[in-house]
């Protein structure tokens, strides 16, 4: 009985915040963070367009980070910080303190998002236990080659450990219709309890395995767990966001990536709107990754996403590989 009354009660908070025009936080914040991913996304087609990327190799040729990289990181850690200033903001880049531009602030929300319910249970939520884990730009690399459609901005928001809503950008969205084009970039965003929005959910045809991993990240590892999963066929691409896109519209069954190299920012957003979906990620061994504010930040024991039937591919991990890969 207790129970019932405690839901009933948080039901209550969320419509009476919906009914005075005050919103929650966490459906502020999420509003935010379309904006600023909006703004992100112009953002690095300014740069590419400019021609002046500012490439600089932080561990090797494979680990690049581009100016577009950097004025994003600025943007968005700034505007959330001017915004939500108790938030806890993580983000890839480790760049020195400086003053940023306003021009790079973004002060905007999305309006339908602020009009969308909170669901119950994220309703009371304070700004100082959020994290908010960001990706400037995901696939660097493949930015740097021209594989645009390979790119995405990534936020996502953090609560108690676990991936509570995320908003990717996608630049260079139909980008193959020239640069003039009005319908290029677009912004998907998702939480559990709510839905996720920007895109059509679409699945693999029944029956039909379709592996989508890493382009150029590869190793031992991750191809005999491949090839554990038995694909039809096996999708060779760049950026954790880029993937999980490949996963809601029905392109791909299952993101497979048996080794280190993804990083919290990486799954963060992507792990909140799959989850908002009906699908999962975990990581080789089926545990939940956890994003408090002091975890490590490398996923560590690599990273297992499907839309459905995640049990099957799960049970697929070759033992040798779950016995190199520890949590």
């Amino acid at each position: 009985m207790a129970r019932c009354y405690c839901n009933y009660f948080i039901s209550c908070v969320s419509l009476r915040y919906a009914m005075s025009g005050n919103p929650a936080v966490v459906m502020r914040l999420v509003a935010s963070a379309y904006a600023m991913a909006e703004k992100a996304g112009a953002i690095v087609r300014r740069v590419l367009q400019s021609g002046e990327l500012g490439i600089v190799e932080k561990t090797g040729a494979n680990d690049l980070q581009t100016l577009a990289d950097r004025l994003v990181q600025h943007s968005i850690c700034a505007s959330l910080s001017k915004s939500f200033p108790k938030i806890t903001i993580i983000g890839e880049e480790d760049l020195p303190e400086e003053a940023v531009k306003e021009d790079l602030i973004e002060s905007g929300q999305s309006e339908d998002i602020l009009q969308k319910s909170c669901p119950a249970e994220y309703s009371a939520l304070k700004e100082e236990e959020l994290v908010v884990w960001v990706d400037p730009l995901d696939g660097t690399k493949e930015y740097t080659e021209g594989l645009l459609d390979h790119v995405t901005v990534l936020i996502g928001i953090a609560y108690g450990g676990k991936a509570i809503a995320g908003v990717i950008n996608q630049p260079f969205f139909n980008y193959q219709l020239g640069a003039e084009s009005a319908d290029m970039g677009r912004t998907l965003w998702g939480m559990p309890g709510l839905g996720a929005f920007g895109f059509e959910l679409q699945e693999v045809p029944d029956g039909r395995r379709i592996v989508t991993t890493t382009r150029s990240h590869s190793n031992k590892l991750v191809t005999d767990t491949v090839d554990a999963m038995e694909p039809h066929d096996v999708i060779r691409v760049g950026g954790a966001g880029n993937k999980i896109i490949q996963l809601v519209e029905g392109k791909a069954s299952a993101y497979v990536f048996a080794s280190l190299g993804t990083k919290k920012w990486d799954t963060c957003a992507p792990e909140a709107i799959l989850h908002a979906v009906g699908g999962k990620l975990t990581d080789m061994h089926g545990s939940a990754l956890c994003y408090d504010a002091n975890v490590k930040h490398m996923n560590s024991a690599g990273v297992l996403a499907t839309l459905r039937n995640h049990q099957y591919y799960a049970s697929r991990v070759p033992q040798s590989v779950l016995q190199a890969l520890k949590p």
